[in-house]
């Protein structure tokens, strides 16, 4: 049979001068979209129906095809199909509950796709008729409620929520998907956690589970109480949440889990390693999407992120890898899981543990390196979205800065040519918060290009300033180069000035300037709560010395910007005046360095006698000579 025959529902081939003929069951779909009721001259034609294989194409572009007058003279035939789709989904005989499923699958589609421009009310009333929609719409979600919670087969399961993601994403708008409203009254939300809830139906389910739970929190959040959104912000998910390492040997036996250990499984099997150890990722924003709004929306889910457990290396495991390819879901089936679950799992002390935390960062560190392919941007600011997320949150920044808790994180760093490939071996065992900031260094260091991703330069810097804040407030001495930071935010600011009049047409650069310069406005000011060491100043004032030039021709230019009429004037201003405190160091340290080398005949000095200047200079004469008043000028904007 000819693909064209399939898709017109014929059976054979037939002479010219007979009629081809066709599927019984699209002569039965032919009967619906006819101006009589189809059950009228066959009280079984509802039950007749339901027994045939469902030809979803054909019904689909039916659908499409009707005009503006047909819809009003079939609407009755429609609205009695959608209602007795529903009422087989109540059906003893298997079959009809499946073929009803897919049914109302192409009613979802093809209304929506027929009627795009038409209102959700009109596409409501063509469905299932405005009168009786909540109704049906009631019905309709509590056979599927009663289909995902009772002992149906996994396969009627999978149908279900392909049902409810046809439903939900119908429209490329989902808030302006007003039959929504009948789900928000007619909650699963239970029914989604009883899914994650059991392991087996976990690993069949667990992915379109979370994509549609993460997409039911984004209907209207900002427009009108979600019930998804307060019910997900108050899961106390106990088995997930309880930080002992005994579950890992009960939780097979106790059959444990939930919506936070489905995320955790999905977000740890989202990245996998071939044999020579070139890493590569799927991106998958569905699953990041859910991981942020559990991050952002429920505060018990930090708790998770910092769940420690046995690392398992998934890089350097001597087994055939199993194919993967682009169809299958991300998460469905994490590489680690079965191992997790075994409860013969060493608990070695000395074993390298890992978290959720740690394997996001590794997984961010791999999508963030190309920033080209519009999926990895996308993946990538949301990444950055959910780490901002985290530095906002006070129990996460504990766990982070928790001196007691160290982590060797191996970050995928981009192969440049002018820096060595780093060895796996020397990575230190460190706080969380220095893998975060080693992540924030080496975005900035390599994604200084033509096609400049501002906004995620902007979402960089900021959560650098979250994380200080938290330091500065708390005192934390945190032991980390902070060398590494300043050098890269000093060659960001070298890249905005050799790159002014491309940037300038596309983006404000003197905002992601005024950021850049906040914060060595606040290492200057407050530095002494929470740098190391006074040797940590003397770093400091050294590398804004030796690259005095790059704040001086910062200077010029936004000197130049805001004396002259134009759209950035105000910006460039904010940027002179916070540059006050820089340009102070600078005034004061560089007369004494030129001096010093002028006495002694040096042309060129070492860091060495750079900082011995700098360290003479601020034992006889102390900082405060500059005046407290040039130090916190303009500052007010760092909290």
């Amino acid at each position: 049979m000819s693909q064209v025959e399939k898709k017109a529902g014929l059976l054979r081939r037939t002479s010219s001068s007979k009629k081809p003929l066709k599927e019984k069951v699209v002569l039965m779909y032919d009967e619906i979209f006819a101006k009589e009721d189809p059950a009228k001259n066959n009280p079984r034609f509802w039950d007749e129906l339901f027994l045939m294989k469902v030809n979803l194409e054909y019904l689909e572009s039916k659908l499409e095809s009707v005009d503006g007058e047909e819809v009003q003279r079939i609407q009755d035939n429609i609205n009695s199909l959608f209602h007795h789709c529903v009422q087989a989904l109540g059906e003893e005989h298997q079959i009809k509950v499946v073929n009803a499923l897919q049914t109302l699958c192409a009613l979802f589609r093809g209304v929506h796709q027929k009627n795009k421009s038409a209102s959700g009310f009109d596409i409501i009333n063509m469905l299932m008729g405005f009168d009786k929609a909540e109704q049906r719409m009631k019905d309709l979600m509590e056979r599927l409620d009663s289909l995902l919670c009772g002992d149906s087969s996994e396969s009627l399961k999978s149908l279900c929520l392909k049902l409810l993601l046809c439903l939900v994403t119908v429209t490329d708008n989902i808030s302006q998907n007003t039959i929504l409203e009948y789900v928000m009254i007619n909650s699963i939300f239970e029914a989604i956690l009883q899914i994650l809830s059991d392991v087996s139906s976990r690993g069949q389910h667990g992915y379109d589970a979370v994509v549609l739970l993460a997409l039911l929190v984004n209907y209207r959040k900002y427009e009108s109480v979600n019930p998804y959104i307060v019910k997900l912000s108050i899961v106390d998910d106990e088995p997930t949440l309880d930080n002992n390492e005994q579950q890992y040997k009960d939780k097979e036996e106790e059959n444990q889990g939930g919506f936070f250990s489905t995320l955790t499984s999905m977000v740890g099997s989202m990245f996998i390693a071939d044999a020579d150890e070139k890493l590569s990722v799927q991106t998958n924003e569905a699953i990041l999407l859910a991981l942020y709004e559990a991050v952002h929306l429920n505060r018990n889910f930090i708790t998770v992120l910092a769940q420690s457990h046995p690392e398992i290396d998934i890089a350097v495991t001597p087994t055939t890898p199993t194919p993967t390819t682009p169809t299958t879901p991300l998460g469905t089936t994490p590489p680690s899981l079965d191992m997790m679950n075994n409860p013969e799992l060493p608990l070695d002390p000395n074993l390298q543990t890992s978290n959720l935390l740690i394997t996001f960062l590794k997984y961010a560190s791999i999508v963030m390196q190309d920033t080209k392919d519009e999926h990895r941007l996308n993946s990538a600011r949301l990444c950055l979205i959910i780490l901002t997320c985290i530095a906002e949150d006070q129990y996460a920044d504990a766990f982070l800065h928790d001196d007691n808790m160290n982590f060797r994180v191996n970050l995928h760093r981009m192969p440049m040519r002018h820096r060595k490939k780093a060895v796996d071996k020397n990575i230190p065992s460190r706080p969380l918060v220095c893998a975060v900031l080693d992540l924030m260094v080496e975005f900035i260091v390599t994604h200084m290009m033509k096609d400049f991703p501002m906004d995620l330069y902007l979402r960089c810097v900021q959560i650098i300033h979250k994380l200080l804040c938290y330091q500065k407030k708390c005192r934390i001495r945190l032991h980390y180069t902070w060398r590494e930071l300043w050098s890269a935010l000093i060659n960001l600011l070298k890249f905005l000035l050799s790159n002014e009049t491309t940037l300038l047409a596309k983006h404000n650069i003197f905002h992601l300037a005024l950021l850049v310069v906040n914060l060595f406005n606040m290492f200057i000011t407050y530095g002494d709560t929470f740098l190391p060491t006074s040797n940590s100043y003397d770093e400091l004032y050294y590398e804004i010395v030796r690259m005095h030039q790059v704040f001086d021709n910062l200077y010029c230019m936004v000197l130049r910007v805001s004396t002259n009429t134009g759209q950035w004037k105000e910006a460039a201003s904010k940027v002179t005046h916070a540059l006050v405190n820089v340009r102070a160091i600078i005034n004061h340290f560089n007369p004494k360095i030129e001096s010093y080398a002028a006495v002694n005949h040096i042309s060129q000095l070492s860091e060495e006698q750079v900082r011995s200047i700098s360290l003479n200079v601020r034992k006889n004469v102390s900082l405060n000579t500059l005046s407290q008043d040039v130090l916190l000028k303009e500052f007010s904007t760092i909290s």
